[in-house]
């Protein structure tokens, strides 16, 4: 009698096994349902990283506003008209400032002399 339910515990075992770590087991489904959702997330992050680009690219063909911003902050430019005014700090160093434009407008020119 002892000899049939060990024997009937091992073919338990045996059968089990597949189920549990064969190739399409449930270890290797939970594994590839991780991978999925990692890179669901990973697709859903890229789809909002598109979407902003996308909306960048459209406001740059489309609208001024963010040419003119752009050329500001990052090239120092100023608009016709405009007078450049730059805040010193006591030490001599400069607060905060853009980088100077790179060469004056005609009408800033006649307005220095």
């Amino acid at each position: 009698m002892r000899l049939i339910t060990i024997s009937l515990a091992v073919l338990l075992v045996l059968i089990q096994f597949p189920l549990w770590m064969g190739k399409g087991g449930w270890l290797r489904v939970w594994d590839l349902d991780k991978q999925v959702a990692a890179a669901q997330k990973k697709n859903d992050e890229l789809k909002a990283r598109n979407a902003k680009l996308g909306s960048e690219v459209q406001d740059l063909r489309e609208g001024t506003g963010a040419v003119e911003e752009r050329a500001r902050y990052e090239l120092g430019m100023i608009k016709d008209g405009e007078i450049f005014i730059q805040i010193l700090d006591p030490n001599g160093a400069p607060l905060a400032a853009p980088a100077a434009p790179a060469a004056p407008t005609t009408l800033q020119a006649e307005k220095g002399n």
